[in-house]
């Protein structure tokens, strides 16, 4: 799939949301994914999951025993993912502020693939990385839907995306003035209540 295409099913769902918003990571800005309306439409999730796999497969990454995704956001991608490569689904998520695999057992030397819906930072990515490698496992990249920082997020480990779609990101006290005359709102998973 094109960049234009990932991001039409995006506008199609919905889910590119334009105003003030407060990410994940901290950071501000003038655009949000809201990923969980596309998520909503199993046809949708279908294209862009078999178009990521699609891409997994042709990375040269060599033998994949396990998906892997960062709870919440990546549960849907990386489950359809792990579908269309024909591997299992698992996912880490928070016990005690850290990334656990909490409900699965990994096999040492296991070879996996971190699937995540949207990339900013890296960090989820990094914590689940360090996560599974402590358990043995050997990660062989992380993987994404759409990689919002254009290539520059460090996520410990190749990063291979279905697309790049570099969107402004700023420190919170340093707005250009245009976002700082709009109320600030926290739309993804941890901003709600």
């Amino acid at each position: 799939m094109t960049r234009d295409e990932v991001l039409t099913v995006f506008r199609e769902a919905g889910a590119i949301l334009e105003g003030h918003f407060i990410l994940t990571s901290g950071l501000r800005s003038p655009v949000f994914l809201q990923k969980a309306r596309v998520f909503m439409y199993p046809d949708k999730t279908e294209k862009l999951c078999k178009a990521l796999a699609d891409k997994i497969a042709q990375a040269g990454l060599g033998q994949i025993d396990y998906i892997v995704s960062p709870a919440l956001g990546g549960l849907i991608p990386g489950y359809e993912t792990a579908r269309h490569l024909g591997v299992p689904a698992m996912w880490v998520e928070r016990e005690d502020g850290e990334f656990r695999l909490r409900r699965f057992e990994m096999p040492k030397g296991a070879r996996v693939v971190i699937v995540e819906d949207i990339v900013t930072t890296g960090l989820s990515c990094r914590e689940t990385v360090t996560s599974l490698k402590s358990l043995g496992a050997e990660v062989v990249a992380v993987c994404c839907l759409i990689d919002r920082s254009g290539g520059e997020a460090d996520t410990g480990v190749p990063l291979v995306a279905l697309t790049e779609y570099k969107v402004p990101a700023y420190e919170p006290d340093n707005l250009p003035p245009e976002l700082a005359s709009l109320p600030a709102v926290k739309p993804g998973s941890r901003g709600l209540s």
